[in-house]
């Protein structure tokens, strides 16, 4: 028989397994269907599929069906009325500026909502180096607090923009750390919001011999990565 599991790592989703089933962990074979590294957008998870001998009964789901995967895109309609303010808010904006767009709920976490951008012109809602999407998701974050939800934190996407945006600054954050290391000085990169700063110095945070620090004033400020040495 198969089930399946989630949690956070695939040691934390075993041992939900071995719970649930009451079985022990060499008692079932483990196959990964899938796995979501953390991000500053998302919270990692790993699924995986448990694979059980007939003749081994599990104790606790031996006559339920496989377990549903706990997926974050699992409910695009907003649930309540706030997530239905903003967004038709989101929508509005964007209307007004003379796009066509169905916004979507695409994550929900503890203080924080995402919401899904679908537009056959997503590629100039996300703009250059994603400051159009940055933009609407300002308005969109201060129009949460006008409503009395300043405690949300919204987050707008479209064609996994931020995903790969994500990806794209983790390498240059890798590469540009070599290139401080090789030349022993520093290098000033493009400027970015506050969340993708955020970013290069997380991901350059254990790199003892290089460190970081942002420049400049306003929203876009550039990160400096500089060698420091051991």
């Amino acid at each position: 028989m198969t089930y399946e599991f989630e949690g956070k790592t695939e040691k934390e989703a075993i041992e939900i397994a071995a719970a649930e089933l009451g079985l022990e962990k060499d008692q079932f074979d483990v196959e990964i269907l899938e796995a979501q590294k953390n991000s500053i957008f998302k919270k990692g998870y790993v699924r995986i599929c448990v694979h059980t001998d007939d003749s081994v009964a599990p104790k606790g789901r031996a006559e339920e069906a496989p377990a549903r995967p706990r997926g974050m895109f699992t409910d695009p309609l907003p649930r309540d009325d706030f997530e239905k303010q903003i967004v038709e808010f989101t929508a509005s904006v964007i209307r007004k500026m003379g796009y066509s767009v169905t916004v979507e709920v695409m994550s929900r976490e503890d203080r924080k909502l995402g919401l899904q951008l679908k537009s056959p012109d997503s590629s100039i809602l996300i703009g250059r180096k994603g400051k159009n999407l940055d933009a609407i998701q300002l308005l969109a974050n201060v129009y949460a607090g006008k409503i009395g939800r300043e405690d949300m934190r919204i987050i707008l996407d479209s064609e996994q923009y931020r995903i790969r945006r994500e990806e794209s600054l983790v390498r240059l954050a890798y590469t540009t750390a070599d290139r401080v290391r090789s030349s022993r000085g520093s290098i000033l990169l493009e400027p970015m919001n506050p969340f993708e700063r955020r970013l290069i110095h997380t991901t350059l945070n254990d790199i003892g011999d290089v460190d970081t620090k942002s420049e400049g004033d306003g929203l876009y400020k550039q990160v400096r990565v500089f060698y420091k040495g051991r």
